[in-house]
């Protein structure tokens, strides 16, 4: 009962994923075709939205919900991270089909073949944990 507002946000986040044909991969595929704003623009206003909240919380010192201060750790920057990750995900994407982000939104609405890419998703994450003293960082 603890976690059940964190699943009844988790159902309204894909409600509107779905609703905003976020989760499309045509409304994808025109985005990468520069055919249409519809993408971008819902990139952009999440992106808009976190650099408000990351601003509000670092002017404001906000505190979690269990009241601990949020701290933002700056990442070592490097090209060769970037790139790679870039490159991974990239490929990722473009042999899904769609962004890895709505993966559940999917399989929700029923799409099945979705569920290829979601055991892609934990295989990666599961490869990642065992190369990731090896990878660079």
């Amino acid at each position: 009962m603890k976690y059940l507002k964190f699943l009844l946000i988790g159902i309204i986040f894909g409600i509107v994923m779905f609703k905003s044909e976020a989760a499309s991969w045509f409304r994808i595929y025109e985005m990468f075709r520069f055919q249409s704003f519809h993408m971008y623009g819902i990139i952009g206003s999440a992106l808009a939205l976190g650099v408000l909240g990351i601003y509000l919380i670092k002017k404001y010192q906000l505190k979690s919900i269990d009241g601990e201060p949020i701290k933002f750790t700056p990442k070592n920057k490097s090209f060769s991270r970037y790139m790679y990750g870039g490159i991974i995900f990239g490929l990722g994407w473009a042999l899904a089909g769609s962004c890895p982000g709505p993966i559940y939104t999917l399989i929700g609405a029923g799409y099945v073949s979705i569920l290829v890419v979601l055991f892609g998703a934990l295989l990666g994450t599961f490869l990642y944990g065992i190369l990731r003293d090896k990878l660079p960082h």
